[in-house]
């Protein structure tokens, strides 16, 4: 999912009142300075300065290089304004529109002064009270600051439960000099200058300026933060830089004419105002590293920062930056991947302290760009209803077409070709007239036609007179025809891929782990990789090019129980994989379903006929499989147009009609389709929040074959969502960690996701997910609450209501409370690790309040699958006795949580699936807070046992099936939104606000019927 930042943004502090500080110790102020005015360099005086408090660990921004951008400003990205959390002897950091906050290397985050976690956490609010906390040391410590909540600490030096594996990770030690200064200047460029406009600026600043910046060859992020290794000749500095680029000003197609196209490609003057604001070294990060310091002390942001600019100083000139990744065509080249979309390969790069010291994480990233042609052959390419347009020149646009056309061109970057020019236009709209009807007004007054324009200045006749122009300005008539405008390069498709578009991206990158390790070697050695400068040397970094060589370990599948009725009754998954097959097996708890139907979408005749034996076939699976599915249906099968999908009313009919039918007493309806339609949502919808019956779907295609493996998958999820369950541990939980879990006091794993609409919606829903188990000790069924929450919001909203509902549920089953709760948070990124843990945590306290006396202790855990570590067998690891080819993949069950982990904080890396393709991915755990004081050892083996437990497959999944199933969740409450509201969002889209996005409408209410079913996997 996409990650996103919170948005509070702090007041503007009086320039006059700034206090300087150094090193985060308050220090004497700078003595003054002469005013100095030499050509036009001035220099100023300062007598205080500000020092930066440390910051939350943001991603860095898009941009796009400079030849293939507007000088006019882009508008804002949404949601930028991000929230800080400086030092408690700092005041608030000054911010405004152009001086935003400031993006940080690293990914990790340590929260401020804490109470220790060993005691129970009854009030998660700041407190102002005199508060105690052991360090490390064992000294009690008092402290009258406020308090905060502190992230878990690691309980022990690692695990060490099963055999040692040699790895490496891509993981690049970086080495800095501690005591070496860094000092840290605030640029501010007049008039507005974009990212590649401002390094351009700061270029020629630093060719034309050596003297009066000491020689220094400073880092610079394009925005607000220049860092230099030696102190400038002045604290102040005003420089005016001049560049050839073109006005800024938008030209009506009345002012193209040569002779001002002529003047405004004279050189642009640029006001640069550089002050110093601070000074530091990497004495506070060293310590922190390497834990002599106190377990308080936060990790040094500032520095940190500064040196992740330095690390991406010379990649950012050589490649496109896009976020923390950087892509070139050097790489590979670019490949099509169809509809005016192509995919481009580069590497992601980000600083991370671990456990071994500073560490550059380097990783092989694919993304997919716009291509960059012709505006004409761009839309041939994207949009099937435009696919002859060359053909038929004459045609224009109706309807719906025009919204298709708008949307598709709105907000990409384009240069004209009809004359010589660098300038690059933003699309805003499509005109609402054809190119044939428009008319502008001259500078006299005198209206003139927009192709007799373009005739008698640029002889050239306009071939798609029916098509509008392209609108490029918000505030006054700028247009430009189509046909002589080129889409620029280096832009990245924000929009939705198609699933042949997605299959062709992530076959660019699925690599094996040997060449994907080869790949990073690679960057690392290159030209454009981030020790391709010389910034490193000049602020004393020394970056490895060696991968991390590190031990991991194997955890020991678990033994499984089956179904009693079958002739294998319990196994241990001993293949290479893990995986295990039912033959001769039944599933654990195989449900029986009397009351069943089918209904089918489209289909020819002959897929039509081929629906008896299909029934047949699996109702013979199921029973081989300890399922029993009746043989008769409650109604002969219902064949339908593939048309009905296409209408909401009519497909809600029909349902209630065959429900009616069935006497209100349908356990499962089974769907087949003739292709995947987008009515599948609201097929979805219907059947669990207005008819309540449980739903399985599949296509035509897949019924041809009707292989065994097709239907034992089927079946399994059949009888998942109608109640049944697929395996169980054959040694329960309280046997495994029977110092935590007893038979007789139920413990409940609830899991957590939220989804959020892709990119270019600026105005749906986020969709939240809990899910929680019911049954204990098998722990492998679990019932699930949805809720729609602002557009984007991370946080979950209704946090406390849906694990209150969930409670309610397992008490109602087991007559009992859930003495422990181990929660499973999925998509939150790092920078967002304290605010989740605040404010969710307490939300789940307070579901629990309204149990009297009722306070279990609570594991609150993150799992992210969205980072960049990847694992890879050591090769020249010397072990005879290894059988594992070497590009292969790492075995299920590896484990790390030495090295390359949080160097304070409770964190490690689970590969518990096998990866078939690719690289595998490695999921990571961090947990923020543990009142059950898990060892490393009892949270992997927990973790990677329920990842066995998983219902749809035989196997063991890549993610703990809480998250798992959360994620399912939030995807099926996305699906009730996707149609139902599109339409009329649709048409609100254009006065919706990025700043103030819509209430979010709620979700339909399930029906009682399948509320506590697993109908979401």
């Amino acid at each position: 999912m996409e990650e996103t930042e919170d948005s509070n943004t702090t007041k503007k502090n009086n320039p006059k009142t700034r206090s300087y500080s150094y090193n985060g110790r308050h220090g004497n102020p700078h003595n003054n300075q002469q005013h100095h005015h030499q050509n036009r360099i001035r220099y100023g005086n300062q007598n205080q300065y500000q020092n930066y408090p440390p910051l939350l660990p943001l991603p860095l921004p898009p941009t796009i290089p400079l030849h293939h951008l507007s000088v006019t400003p882009p508008p804002l990205p949404h949601n930028q304004n991000q929230s800080f959390r400086p030092k408690t002897h700092l005041q608030k950091l000054p911010w405004s529109r152009n001086n935003p906050p400031l993006a940080t290397s690293s990914d990790s985050e340590a929260p401020n002064l804490a109470v220790s976690q060993a005691s129970e956490a009854e009030g998660l609010q700041q407190q102002t009270s005199t508060i105690s906390f052991i360090r490390k040391d064992g000294r009690e410590v008092m402290s009258d600051k406020p308090q905060s909540l502190v992230v878990a600490r690691r309980p022990d030096s690692g695990g060490v439960e099963g055999p040692v594996i040699s790895l490496l990770a891509n993981h690049f030690l970086v080495k800095f000099d501690p005591f070496n200064r860094i000092f840290h200047y605030d640029v501010e460029i007049s008039p507005y200058a974009s990212k590649e406009v401002a390094r351009m600026i700061k270029q020629k600043l630093v060719d034309d300026n050596s003297v009066v910046l000491s020689g220094a060859l400073p880092a610079y992020d394009g925005r607000k933060n220049l860092y230099s290794p030696i102190e400038f000749q002045s604290d102040r500095l005003e420089l005016f830089i001049s560049l050839p680029i073109p006005s800024s000003k938008l030209l009506l197609p009345s002012e193209t004419s040569f002779d001002v196209q002529e003047k405004n490609q004279q050189s642009k003057l640029f006001r640069v105002n550089i002050k110093l604001v601070s000074k530091f070294d990497g004495k506070e990060l060293s310590s922190y590293l390497s834990k002599e310091g106190d377990d308080c002390i936060p990790l040094p942001q500032d520095y940190l920062h500064a040196l992740d600019v330095v690390l991406r100083e010379s990649p950012t000139e050589k490649c496109i930056p896009v976020g923390r990744s950087l892509y070139s065509s050097s790489m590979g080249g670019t490949k099509e991947v169809g509809g005016g979309v192509v995919g481009l390969r580069g590497f992601f790069q980000s600083l991370r302290p671990t456990q071994q010291g500073l560490a550059l994480n380097v990783d092989f990233s694919v993304t997919a760009f716009h291509e960059s042609i012709g505006v004409i052959p761009y839309l041939q390419k994207r949009l099937e209803f435009l696919r002859n347009l060359s053909q038929t020149k004459t045609r224009g646009l109706i309807g719906e077409e025009r919204k298709e056309v708008e949307k598709a061109l709105k907000n990409i970057r384009v240069f004209v070709c009809h004359r010589e020019t660098v300038q690059r236009y933003r699309v805003c709209s499509l005109t609402e007239e054809a190119t044939e009807n428009l008319w502008f007004p001259d500078r006299d007054g005198t209206k003139l036609r927009l192709v007799t324009y373009f005739k008698e200045h640029y002889n050239y006749d306009i071939q798609f007179r029916n098509l509008p122009c392209l609108q490029i300005s918000r505030r006054k008539l700028c247009y430009l025809p189509m046909e002589l405008c080129v889409i620029c390069e280096g832009q990245k498709f924000l929009g939705k891929l198609s699933d042949d578009q997605t299959a062709k991206i992530l076959k660019m990158g699925c690599q094996r782990p040997r060449e994907r390790k080869a790949t990073i070697d690679a960057v690392m050695a290159g030209p454009v990789g981030p020790t391709s400068g010389v910034q490193g040397r000049e602020f004393k970094l020394n970056v490895s090019r060696e991968m991390t060589r590190l031990n991991g370990r194997i955890l020991q599948p678990p033994k499984l129980k089956l179904g009693n009725g079958g002739y294998v009754r319990d196994l241990i998954p001993s293949r290479y994989d893990r995986q295990w097959n039912l033959l001769d097996s039944h599933v654990f708890e195989g449900t029986r379903v009397e009351r069943w139907g089918l209904i089918s979408f489209g289909g020819s005749s002959d897929q039509k006929s081929s629906i008896p034996k299909f029934m047949n076939q699996l109702s013979q699976r199921c029973e081989q499989l300890g399922i029993f599915l009746n043989k008769n249906t409650v109604f002969s099968p219902q064949f339908e147009p593939i048309q009905v999908l296409n209408n909401v009313s009519t497909l809600e009919s029909k349902l209630k009609k065959i429900y009616r039918a069935a006497s209100n007493n349908l356990q499962l309806l089974i769907c087949v389709m003739e292709r995947k339609h987008k009515g599948y949502a609201d097929f979805k919808r219907i059947a669990e929040t207005s008819v309540g019956v449980v739903t399985q779907c599949c296509l035509y295609q897949n019924l041809g074959k009707l292989s065994s493996q097709f239907l034992a998958n089927l079946a399994l999820k059949i009888n998942a969502k109608v109640g049944g369950s697929t395996v169980a541990l054959y040694n329960s939980l309280p046997s495994q960690i029977p110092r935590l879990f007893q038979v007789d006091e139920p413990v409940i794993f609830m899991g957590a996701d939220v989804t959020h609409p892709h990119p270019l919606d600026d105005f749906s829903p986020s969709v939240a997910a809990v899910v929680g188990s019911l049954n204990w000790p098998a722990a492998n069924k679990y019932v699930s609450r949805m809720r729609s929450q602002t557009h984007r919001q991370e946080i979950i909203q209704d946090l406390s209501a849906m694990v209150g509902e969930i409670l309610d549920d397992f008490n109602q089953e087991l007559s009992k409370l859930p003495k422990r709760i181990v929660f499973f948070r999925d998509g939150v990124s790092e920078t967002q690790f304290y605010k989740v843990l605040q404010e969710e945590l307490q939300a789940i306290r307070t579901a629990c309040s309204k149990y009297p006396e009722y306070k279990p202790p609570i594991t609150f855990a993150v799992v992210q699958k969205r980072h960049h570590t990847r694992l890879f067998p050591n090769e020249n690891n010397p072990n005879p006795n290894r059988s594992q080819l070497f590009d292969e993949n790492i075995p299920p069950g590896t484990v790390v949580d030495t090295v390359i982990t949080h160097p304070r904080e409770f964190d490690f890396f689970l590969c518990s699936h096998w990866g078939v393709k690719g690289t595998s991915r490695p999921t990571h755990y961090h947990v923020l807070w543990d009142e059950n004081h898990f060892t490393s050892d009892e949270l992997q083996k927990l973790i990677y046992n329920l990842c066995f437990t998983f219902v749809r497959c035989t196997k063991p999944v890549s993610l703990v099936p809480p998250a798992y199933y959360a994620h399912l969740a939030a995807y099926r409450g996305r699906l009730y939104l996707e149609r139902s509201d599109s339409a009329a969002l649709t048409r609100n889209a254009s006065t919706i606000s990025r700043a103030a996005p819509p209430k979010a409408a709620p979700l339909p209410k399930l029906s009682e019927n399948v509320k506590k079913l697993m109908f979401y996997c």
